[in-house]
């Protein structure tokens, strides 16, 4: 046992060193009655955001100071760091942004982050609840969510109307596809492209199903009959022209942004948050794009929460209360919610801010989609924005999605779709 002690404790010295020096150059100590918080995150927009709310907080209670002092880590490092301080005992930050896929990582074993319900409760039926359960675990919420991350359909009004396609008749995925061909037939276009090395073509097709990569206990199910159905619907889409592989692989490829802000495809189906990435690397679609909910399959609904980061506090926290109160005013206020809008491009978790007036007030967003009122069209979905299971086994499960099944069913074609997820439920039971 001292051998495993004295082993964590010069693993967490080494992480120490590596990443720690500049912080404790960087960071001031706080002057009298003014209380640190410290935070860790992997997003510089994120640093970003929460300076801000600090400096707002600061105005609002004088008596309850904060010298905040944040650091953008590498997002492997950040969570390995962290996940290594917190088995320590020692060495992490008041407040972390967690990202989704390694949440489950830290809600093993005896849970070192401090439960947020009673912040979140005066609040609750505000937020939409299905972003909160993601970050939860018996009952007790340990995460707040950035946004709703709700999946909508991004369409190209250019290429639609050169198609005589009107999106707004598009109702199902049977309708989807009958707009599909009539594009590929009078523009020679794509009607979209699909991840073949990351799952948000496929990951959100299913939960609008009700079907998940696990289900509620934790359990493997990526290889059920909804799964297979749906993986196998985007091969015919890809054999069939409709669909073509993205340019690189993925959404996030600079070869996709190119290819897309050349106007290459009709459209494509990914979180409220991709909007800034039309605005940041895709300026020339500029006032040719529609957001809209997604098809719908014969049964289901409109829309599901994806991606996300929760942002919590750890029990080493100097001031459990200071950390959770901030954390709450940052990400679960109003004008938390509002500035997560206007300054992130973000949709915000709590909903009863969307048809506030700000949200529609102009901004780079509001400047470069043809939507009138893009939160009005989300408040008619909120009730149908399904949430994942984050379980233990999701990272894994994540992995080999991106890693075999993608890969294997739609980019090389040497797996039908229910081999490939038989294959990677198989080595993730």
């Amino acid at each position: 046992m001292k051998r495993i002690i004295l082993v964590t404790i010069l693993l967490v010295s080494l992480v120490g060193l590596v990443f720690g020096a500049g912080a404790a150059e960087s960071a001031k100590p706080a002057a009298a009655g003014v209380s640190d918080v410290s935070f860790w995150t992997f997003q510089d927009l994120h640093l970003a955001f929460y300076e801000k709310m600090a400096k707002l907080w600061n105005e609002q209670n004088p008596d309850r100071q904060i010298n905040f002092v944040g650091e953008v880590l590498p997002y492997e490092d950040m969570h390995t760091k962290l996940l290594v301080s917190l088995q320590a005992g020692t060495g992490a930050p008041d407040i972390v942004d967690i990202e989704i896929a390694k949440y489950p990582n830290f809600l093993k074993g005896n849970i070192q982050l401090a439960p947020l319900n009673d912040v979140i409760d005066p609040v609750r039926e505000k937020f939409v609840t299905s972003r909160l359960d993601i970050y939860s675990k018996d009952g007790k919420n340990y995460g707040l969510p950035f946004h709703v991350g709700a999946m909508v359909i991004y369409y190209n009004m250019e290429i639609l109307k050169a198609a005589g396609v009107d999106p707004y008749k598009i109702k199902t995925w049977d309708d989807y596809m009958v707009a599909g061909k009539q594009v590929k037939e009078k523009t020679g276009k794509p009607m979209t492209t699909l991840e073949v090395t990351e799952q948000w073509s496929f990951w959100p097709l299913i939960a609008q199903q009700g079907s998940d990569f696990l289900d509620k206990d934790g359990n493997v199910i990526l290889d059920n009959d909804t799964n297979v159905k749906t993986l196998q619907m985007l091969k015919d889409m890809l054999n069939s022209g409709i669909a073509i592989a993205a340019p690189g692989g993925f959404h996030h490829a600079e070869e996709y942004y190119g290819f897309m802000n050349d106007s290459g495809a009709a459209s494509l189906w990914m979180p409220m948050w991709y909007m800034n990435r039309f605005t940041d690397y895709m300026p020339d679609l500029k006032g040719k794009m529609l957001i809209l909910p997604m098809p719908k399959f014969s049964t289901g609904t409109r829309s599901a929460g994806m991606g996300g980061t929760g942002t919590s506090v750890t029990l080493q926290a100097r001031d459990l209360k200071l950390a959770k109160d901030f954390l709450m005013f940052a990400k679960g206020s109003k004008e938390g919610n509002l500035l997560i809008w206007t300054d992130l491009g973000f949709d915000p978790p709590r909903w009863d801010v969307w048809d506030d007036p700000t949200m529609n007030q102009p901004n780079k967003f509001t400047d470069f989609y043809l939507n009138e009122d893009i939160f009005g069209m989300l408040l008619e979905i909120k009730d149908e924005i399904l949430g994942v299971n984050i379980k233990e086994k999701l990272p894994a499960v994540i992995d080999r999605v991106k890693s075999s099944v993608m890969i294997q069913a739609l980019q090389q074609q040497n797996r039908t779709p229910a081999q490939a997820l038989k294959e990677a439920a198989d080595l993730s039971r």
